[in-house]
This record gives C-alpha cells, structure tokens and sequence, in this order.
C-alpha cells in the first residue's frame, strides 16, 4: 500500500527518500485491539492485544507467536538497557517487570495508599527512571480509587512519585533523544504536554508544545531529530517545537508506534486488529 500525497511533506523534510516508493506493510492481522509495540534488541517486535489478554512476539522471517499468555490487560511495554521488559497491565492496575527468565516483578500498584487507576503507557530512561501514565477509559472509570488520572515517575530505587495529577487523561508517552524531555499525549485535551527532566529524573515545566490534534491522541515515538510521531484519527507528525510536517493516513486508525529493526530504521504501529511497518530515511531515538 503506497503512501498518500500528503506524505511528500514529510521527504522533504527527513531527507530526500522518494516517499512514492514507501510502502506501509501490514505485518500482523486478525487480532481484537493492538497497542503497546516495542522493539528487542534481540531482533524482534512485543505489542498487546488487550481484549485477548496477549502480548505477542513478531519475529521478520517467522511471523506472530505468544510472547505471553494471561498478561492482565497488558497495554504499553517498554525494555530497559539490561533487556528486561517493563508493562502495564491494566486489569491489576499495576506496572510489572519482567526479567529475562520470565519472573515478574510488581513496580506500582498503589498510590497514597490507593489503587491506581489503569496504567496505560510507559517508557523507561537510559538510566534506569521509569515514566508511565495512568489515565481510565470506559468501564476502568467505575472503580477508581484517586481522584486524579496520573503522569508517574518511579526511580531506579523503587520510589513512585506522581509528577502530574490530571482531571484530564494523559496516555501516551516518549522521551526526547537525549532523555532530557518527557512528551505526554493528553487524550480529552486533544494535545501534547512537555516536561523538562533533570538527572536524577525529576519532572519540572510542563508546557502544551502539541495542540489541536485530529482525533484522540494515543501512542507516541521520537526519532533522532527529536521529530513526534503521533497517533490519532492518523499518524501525525510535529517538530519538537510543534508544527506539523506530515500526516500519514492509515488503513486503521493507529494506537501507539515504536521504532524498530537492527537500525532503528521502520516505524511500527499498531491499529486496532493489525501492526504495521513503515520503513524511513530517519532513525528511531534509542531509548536504551
């Protein structure tokens, strides 16, 4: 499937590939509501089917597997610099670690003593800090305990803190190249929040640097030029700044997307019963 005219923008600004010649790839299909891709350096890709309580394996050559069976409403998954593979799971409502011997480890669960609410999205920082968003949609609402939907930091130590409490709910998020900015995508508000991060990982500024998207903004990545690739009605994509360079229309409406491939070259989106794969002429920033 050739990309639309609408994507020539987007050449002219990455660099001087032909986008004519661009085609975007379904990989995966028949499945009930994809999210949360994440690319191995072991040279394969892990996204979420929520309904069915999967995360799956997409190995190039070999097609889909079950990466992990009964995964409590996996959604966003993450792996760190140890190759260890971070997930929230949103029917515990708790954010997991899993080791490369399949042992799980509870991250959070609870917030000031209260349950949280859905963890939705999360990245992990080259050193160690850990960002997740924790918003509730539909029935999730129902039995919330806070009385806020939250952008949470958890250090290397273990320790949880909220760094935004919302009435409004956050869900996807990235981190700029250089781990110095977290981008936060604001579903009711239609926008992009951005905050500042220091070294020891702590959040400050936040700043609306994304407003007025199309459709309900899910799933993010960042490239190496620090570009944000958003998803919603499409895949959208704004300089750090915010102006839009290029809409990319997809066959399904996108719910999160991952650079991947040994290069980090493709982009990877998953859209409601199918992951896709769109190769660039720019790279993934490496988030580990």
């Amino acid at each position: 499937m050739k990309l639309p005219a609408a994507c020539f923008a987007l050449a002219a600004l990455l660099g001087a590939q032909d986008f004519s010649d661009v085609r975007i790839e379904r990989i995966a299909a028949g499945h009930k509501f994809t999210e949360g891709p994440v690319w191995s350096r072991e040279g394969f890709l892990l996204f979420s089917d929520v309904p069915q309580d999967l995360i799956l394996q997409w190995t190039p050559g070999k097609g889909v597997s079950r990466f992990r069976e009964s995964s409590n409403g996996a959604n966003g998954n993450a792996f760190d610099a140890q190759g260890r593979l971070y997930t929230c799971e949103s029917r515990t409502r708790r954010v997991v670690r899993m080791d490369r011997k399949g042992q799980l480890e509870v991250l959070a669960e609870r917030f000031e003593g209260k349950r949280l609410n859905a963890p939705n999205d999360i990245v992990v920082r080259r050193d160690g800090h850990v960002y997740f968003t924790d918003p509730a949609f539909g029935a999730q609402q129902d039995t919330r305990e806070l009385d806020f939907f939250g952008v949470y930091h958890i250090t290397p130590r273990g320790e949880i803190e909220a760094i935004a409490r919302w009435k409004t709910r956050p869900n996807g998020v990235a981190l700029s190249p250089d781990g110095r900015i977290l981008y936060v995508t604001n579903s009711d508000e239609r926008n992009v929040y951005a905050f500042d991060l220091d070294r020891q990982g702590r959040a400050a500024n936040p700043r609306v640097v994304v407003s007025g998207i199309d459709g309900v903004p899910d799933g993010m990545a960042v490239d190496e030029k620090g570009n944000l690739y958003v998803t919603a009605r499409a895949l959208f994509v704004y300089t750090p700044q915010g102006k839009l360079l290029a809409t990319i229309e997809m066959p399904e409406t996108p719910s999160n997307c991952a650079f991947g491939d040994p290069d980090f070259g493709a982009l990877y989106v998953t859209a409601r019963s199918s992951v896709y794969r769109i190769r660039l002429n720019v790279k993934g920033a490496v988030p580990y």
